[in-house]
């Protein structure tokens, strides 16, 4: 499979919460919120469109022009494109627009319970470098913090 990666928009907010309830069920943002942060003039959102224009995933980076930081705060993949490409290609893009934005380090919270999404962030060089307890509710689910340094990073 093949997707094409644009930037988001408030059109997308739809399918970004098709997606978003799907993934997460427990802890979905709100439509407001995903809206908002679709429209943040500090994010870079992207939607991950497949051959019959569906919407497959999506991601969001908070990056500030010209700050030293940058959060990846969220990234979705629809179950039928999973372990396929799509979740690094949606990677490699924020790390690419955090570097265009001056970033020079990379900041992510993500589920404990969740080895796939950290092996995925692993292998681009992210390290976990403390927990958040029970950050992820109503289940009280740990967070890794995880950090990459763009200067020293694989991608």
């Amino acid at each position: 499979m093949t997707w094409t990666l644009r930037r988001a928009t408030a059109d997308d907010v739809d399918a970004i919460m098709a997606i978003e309830i799907a993934t997460f069920p427990d802890d979905a943002w709100s439509r407001a919120t995903m809206h908002a942060e679709v429209a943040n003039r500090h994010g870079h959102y992207v939607v991950a469109l497949a051959a019959d224009g569906g919407v497959d995933g999506y991601a969001g980076l908070l990056a500030p022009e010209g700050g030293e930081q940058a959060d990846i705060q969220t990234l979705a993949v629809v179950e039928r494109a999973r372990r396929r490409g799509l979740g690094r290609s949606l990677l490699e893009e924020l790390l690419a627009e955090a570097r265009r934005r001056g970033a020079s380090e990379v900041f992510l919270e993500v589920r404990a319970d969740n080895p796939g999404a950290s092996a995925l962030y692993e292998a681009h060089g992210f390290e976990r470098i403390a927990v958040r307890p029970h950050y992820y509710q109503p289940a009280g689910v740990d967070a890794h913090i995880m950090r990459l340094e763009l200067a020293r990073s694989r991608a």
